[in-house]
């Protein structure tokens, strides 16, 4: 942890315990809950409410809490997100069972790269929402051909797309969360952005 807030939220967290994480869950609560809309799978879409993951996130840190203080060796706000994104895993294992062997939901904690399932997500939010039986074909189209495009890149590089350009984290948060030295992480977000726009570009040109 490198700031003086990071080190005050911990110290915090130390003093007050759960009084104080519920006070730092319900100001997360925006962030994690547009990492949660944005990695849910499309099979869930409707089904599974994000608030019901986040009520089941707060539980699981609650429970760990003890465990991270005696180790803080990250931030509070990327640990938090830790337990969330565990959270929805087990939700996608709960409703998909046997399923969960999808490559949209292959993602594991703590990942140093992404996989097939950030490619979709990519995918899917820069698609957007398109109802229309004739746009619902078009977007199916769209997505596969943008889902391809992004497996050739980097994994590493997508994930940092991902993290930086749809959940909205910080560099300093991606370095951490993905193991990174800042300036890599910052490097790998100018060269993923470059290839987003060639990506974006040639799914043009095709449709």
């Amino acid at each position: 942890m490198d700031t003086e807030h990071e080190q005050s939220e911990v110290a915090i967290l130390e003093a007050n315990g759960e009084e104080a994480l519920a006070e730092l869950f319900s100001q997360f609560e925006p962030r994690l809950d547009r990492m949660i809309r944005f990695r849910l799978d499309q099979r869930l879409w409707g089904r599974v409410d994000p608030a019901d993951v986040l009520q089941e996130a707060y539980l699981e840190a609650a429970a760990r809490l003890k465990s991270y203080l005696a180790q803080p060796n990250v931030p509070p706000f990327v640990w938090i997100r830790s337990m969330t994104e565990q959270t929805l895993i087990n939700v996608h294992r709960r409703h998909l069972g046997a399923k969960i062997r999808d490559a949209r939901v292959e993602v594991s904690m703590h990942r140093k790269q992404s996989g097939p399932a950030t490619s979709f997500c990519l995918a899917a939010r820069l698609v957007g929402n398109l109802t229309s039986p004739s746009q619902v074909a078009m977007r199916e189209e769209m997505i596969d051909q943008l889902r391809s495009a992004f497996d050739t890149m980097d994994p590493i590089d997508r994930e940092v797309l991902a993290l930086r350009h749809f959940e909205e984290l910080s560099n300093n948060e991606v370095a951490e969360i993905l193991g990174l030295q800042k300036a890599a992480a910052s490097n790998r977000y100018v060269r993923a952005l470059k290839r987003l726009k060639v990506v974006m570009s040639k799914v043009n040109r095709g449709m």
